[in-house]
């Protein structure tokens, strides 16, 4: 039997209890289709917070116990499946939370894979990122350009395709105002892509950290969420307002900001009351990305368009940094390194 370390959570439960346990497992092997990675690094994810807490429990997730987590993973490749010849040992790859889908739906059919209904999610339904290896599906397994650091690189198979996928709904470009809510590891990524776009970006925040980093990315202007007198200045001002906090009182603030006739498009839950329908504005959801999106995604990157910002913790340290994620005392986006 061959071992390796990850983080594994038997129970779920809240953070401060400490429910991750590094601790020695068997090191799996490559099915039919599949490969052995070994983990350079893995980001850290709101929604592993929700998991390892219990929050979706009643949904079904964890899908199975005990479970590694972690969705937005990169490393090389250690081992090969049957049937997989795309890749070869040694390669530098990257893995984001669609671990596999069924290739035959509509939505596989049509290059939205991540509407499958019998998708299965990395960290959620199989073992992720938070370990020294970890098995992939070689269909939703990527090539990661060289020259990218695998660590800073982490986020952008997330926080990257997921931002993407969001901007990539609009209709905006020189002389419109985008305006992004929830500054953090999917926000700062948002920023980035609305500015390829040509149009102005309004970053929205109550951390002074996050929109210092969204104004080092080229936020055009940043606006304290906290002050109702900056709120009310860019009422009505934004031909499309992106909002990444799950928050009643952040999707108010995103309402009020949303030009007549403008798009709010979401990448987390909404409650709305009173909808002004008669402003002609739109909404729409966002989730993930498609493959084709993720290697543009990868491309941007190599090509300096775009950068992550992260912090660095060992692999062993998970526990503590998602203790900081909870506080909201992270900067930008936690990546855990081996």
């Amino acid at each position: 039997m061959t071992s390796m370390y990850a983080n594994a959570l038997d129970t779920p439960a809240p953070i401060a209890t400490h429910p991750l346990q590094w601790r020695e497992t068997t090191r799996p092997d490559p099915g039919p289709g599949q490969l052995l990675i070994e983990v350079v690094a893995c980001g850290v994810c709101r929604s592993n917070l929700h998991m390892i807490e219990g929050d979706w429990a009643d949904d079904g997730i964890p899908a199975i116990h005990p479970i590694v987590p972690g969705h937005e993973v990169t490393g090389h490749v250690a081992a090969l499946g049957d049937g997989v010849t795309e890749f070869a040992l040694g390669d530098s790859v990257g893995v984001q939370p669609l671990w596999w889908t069924c290739e035959e739906c509509e939505y596989c059919t049509s290059g939205r894979e991540y509407l499958c209904h019998r998708r299965v999610i990395t960290g959620e339904h199989v073992d992720g990122g938070y370990g020294q290896f970890m098995l992939a599906t070689a269909a939703h397994t990527y090539a990661v350009p060289a020259g990218l650091d695998l660590i800073d690189a982490a986020p952008l198979f997330c926080p990257g395709i997921t931002a993407y996928g969001v901007v990539d709904k609009l209709d905006v470009g020189p002389g419109d105002t985008v305006a992004v809510f929830g500054l953090g590891g999917v926000g700062h990524m948002a920023v980035q892509f609305a500015r390829l776009t040509g149009a102005d970006v309004i970053a929205v925040g109550r951390t002074p950290e996050h929109l210092a980093v969204a104004l080092d990315l080229g936020a055009t202007r940043g606006v304290d969420s906290t002050d109702p007198d900056a709120l009310a200045a860019i009422a009505g001002t934004a031909q499309a307002v992106l909002t990444f906090a799950d928050s009643d009182a952040v999707t108010a603030q995103a309402l009020q900001t949303l030009a007549w006739g403008g798009t709010l498009v979401t990448a987390v839950p909404l409650n709305l009351t009173g909808f002004p329908f008669n402003q002609g504005q739109t909404i729409k959801a966002s989730i993930l990305g498609s493959r084709d999106q993720m290697r543009t995604v990868l491309r941007l990157a190599a090509e300096g368009k775009i950068r992550t910002v992260t912090e660095r913790f060992p692999m062993s340290e998970a526990d503590r940094a998602l203790d900081l994620l909870s506080r909201g005392a992270l900067r930008s986006r936690a990546v855990l390194h081996n």
